[in-house]
């Protein structure tokens, strides 16, 4: 009994406290987790304050190797190159102060140095060059740990900038991609006002500038018009651009209605535009306007183009998609004036005042027999052969072809009438 009260004193007196006080194995514990915590707070401050000390060389030594290491950075401009360094500069601050309170869970500031920079440079900058710059300041940092870190703090230096540089590189992608969301949308826009421009032909000082932010530069220009398929007009405008940036080429589209434009740029033939384009339109008629020399021209080619779509249904059987010189004719007869104008210009002109001209009307007239032509101008068969080739190489129309024949009618009675009305043919 005596020895089981000698040791119950015993236990008692191991338990106490310097003064007296009974101390308990949890709180001897917390005891130890504060007092570790203490420590690491000490660390983490006088490492702050190296790193604040250190930031001017930091910056200086991440400017040096971006320029050693990164050949487009070489070339940006010097006011580029400059706003770059601040933004540098920006984050290296941003992580020290973030460094020295990170122990009381800070959430990282990453997006806040992002700030600095103007838009501009988000648009010299791409996505995958601003994370060669964020490794290049990592490893200038990292390079330097062990220099820059307190007694002990080495390691907590190493995870910090791993964390940091994980949340960077998030942000920058997330900026990025709010910047390229923001810019499609207003891209978009300045597109629809191109065409729509250009369909109306309102070719002003302001066509240009919506083209240069868009960065058209492509040459030549050719237009094709025809109906939408049955898909979301969004979805098919941007079938569209991906199929032209795939192929190298400059395309602005719009959809106006029941019609579907599309601007192509850059083709090494109309041939080769078509072919690219031609699949995304829905069913009917595709008219294709003349090529031109610039997007400043191109609204000729998107009159000739609609004028063409509209006046298709008088040619049933025309190949798809058709060009629209090849629709002058149905052109001419619903009305469009650059249409008769061009027949007049092409066939009449070219014709009068010589006996090629006369000898066209009879042949036409004849339903083209070069027996019955020849017989009413007294004149042998071989003579009509001779005149007809001759209208062909004036014209580029061949009046024993049905088709071609069925132009050179036309563009006849135009000449005729615009004589007629006082007009120079």
């Amino acid at each position: 009994m005596a020895t089981a009260m000698t040791w119950h004193a015993r236990g008692v007196r191991e338990q106490d406290g310097e003064d007296g006080a009974r101390v308990r194995p949890g709180d001897e514990a917390a005891r130890e987790a504060e007092q570790r915590q203490r420590a690491l707070d000490k660390i983490r401050a006088d490492t702050a304050r190296r790193l604040d000390r250190a930031m001017g060389s930091l910056g200086t030594a991440a400017m040096a190797r971006m320029e050693e290491q990164l050949p487009w950075f070489r070339a940006l401009s010097a006011e580029d190159r400059s706003w770059i360094g601040l933004v540098a500069q920006a984050g290296i601050a941003a992580f020290v102060e973030w460094f020295g309170h990170a122990g009381e869970g800070r959430p990282t500031p990453s997006i806040e140095f992002f700030a600095t920079a103007p838009r501009e440079l988000k648009r010299s900058v791409s996505l995958q060059q601003t994370v060669d710059l964020i490794r290049i300041v990592v490893e200038v940092v990292e390079a330097r740990v062990d220099e820059l870190a307190a007694p002990g703090g080495a390691e907590m230096l190493r995870n910090a900038m791993l964390r940091y540089t994980r949340d960077v590189a998030f942000t920058a992608a997330q900026v990025y991609a709010r910047e390229a969301e923001a810019r499609g949308s207003w891209d978009a826009r300045l597109e629809a006002l191109i065409v729509d421009a250009l369909v109306r032909g309102q070719v002003d000082d302001g066509l240009h500038s919506w083209a240069a932010a868009l960065g058209w530069t492509s040459t030549p220009v050719v237009v094709f018009a025809g109906h939408p398929p049955d898909e979301d007009p969004q979805s098919v405008i941007d079938g569209l651009r991906e199929k032209g940036r795939r192929v190298n080429l400059e395309l602005l589209a719009g959809i106006q209605g029941d019609r579907l434009i599309v601007i192509v740029g850059g083709a090494k033939s109309v041939k080769d535009a078509a072919r690219i384009v031609v699949p995304r339109f829905g069913p009917g008629p595709i008219v294709i306007g003349p090529e031109v020399p610039d997007l400043h021209a191109a609204a000729k080619s998107a009159r000739a183009a609609i004028a063409g779509l509209r006046a298709a249904a008088a040619w049933p059987d025309a190949p798809r998609p058709v060009h629209a010189d090849e629709l002058l004719a149905e052109r001419a007869l619903d009305g469009d004036e650059d249409a008769r104008r061009q027949l007049v210009e092409t066939v009449y002109a070219p014709l009068a005042g010589t006996p090629l001209l006369e000898t066209l009307a009879t042949y036409l007239e004849q339903g083209a027999s070069l027996e019955a032509t020849a017989r009413l101008l007294f004149v042998h068969p071989n003579t009509v052969r001779y005149r007809l080739r001759k209208i062909t190489e004036l014209t580029g129309y061949q009046p024993t072809d049905g088709r071609s024949a069925f132009t050179l009618q036309v563009g006849l009675i135009l000449g005729r009438l615009a004589t007629a009305h006082g007009g120079r043919a």
